[in-house]
């Protein structure tokens, strides 16, 4: 009896450990998926999401590209509302397009690094993160950039080895706060996306939108009622780098 007794009751530590081990797991994969889809924090290094600010500054950052169809009719939507961007480019594509990036430092607009094939940098090598980061900014250098690149990573993932290679090599992670595309909430018309960006503002705001990407021109129409909103509203649109340039960072 008394053996069985012990049986039974090593029988329910064995069953605790095994529960309290999966428990564990279980917490450790959230908080990993967290992590690596937070816009405001990452282990190792500098991240910017926005910079908040006493002058009413706001900085648009447009992802992906430059695109053969996509590009120019940006540009020529931005320089009839005298507006600079930041355009986070991804690699292989500006090496296929090289004139497009040229034309967009020519137009007087800031680079960025989105990686050289738009993967996801989780769980990848160092080796793999260097020469996504490194062929894109050489791919940057070529297209006649000459200021501080900043990196955005692909879909806005991160956990640790990217991190820990932007800290190491001095760069500094730029996220945002404003997404109408993905914003919880934000209804499928162009005028609920240009109602959350103009609801959301804040100065030293950062606005993410696709609109090389954009066949159909959804973004760039909701981007044509956006600008010149702001602009009335007192607002001036500027690069990342001059936002932070202006904008001087909180206190730590």
């Amino acid at each position: 009896m008394a053996r069985a007794k012990t049986s039974r009751l090593r029988a329910r530590v064995r069953a605790t450990h095994v529960v309290g081990a999966a428990l564990l797991v279980l917490l450790t994969l959230l908080g990993a998926w967290r992590l690596s889809n937070s816009r405001t924090f990452q282990v190792f290094g500098k991240l910017v999401a926005e910079r908040p600010c006493n002058e009413r500054l706001v900085a648009l950052t447009l992802d992906d590209g430059p695109t053969e169809l996509g590009t120019q009719p940006l540009l020529e939507l931005l320089a009839r509302h005298g507006v600079p961007a930041t355009f986070f480019l991804v690699g292989r594509e500006l090496e296929e397009f090289p004139e497009l990036g040229r034309r967009i430092v020519l137009a007087g607009h800031q680079l960025g690094n989105h990686s050289y094939t738009h993967s996801r940098l989780l769980l990848r090598p160092i080796s793999f993160i260097r020469h996504e980061i490194e062929a894109t900014d050489a791919a940057i250098r070529a297209a006649g950039f000459a200021g501080e690149i900043l990196f955005r990573p692909p879909y806005g993932k991160k956990l640790l080895g990217l991190p820990w290679f932007l800290w190491r090599t001095g760069r500094t992670t730029l996220m945002w706060n404003l997404e109408p595309e993905s914003a919880a909430g934000v209804g499928p018309t162009e005028q609920d996306q240009v109602s959350y960006v103009l609801d959301q503002v804040t100065p030293g705001s950062i606005l993410l939108l696709h609109a090389m990407i954009d066949p159909a021109g959804f973004e760039k129409r909701v981007l044509a009622q956006v600008l010149p909103a702001l602009q009335a509203r007192g607002y001036r649109w500027v690069t990342v780098a001059e936002l932070l340039a202006r904008c001087p960072a909180p206190p730590e």
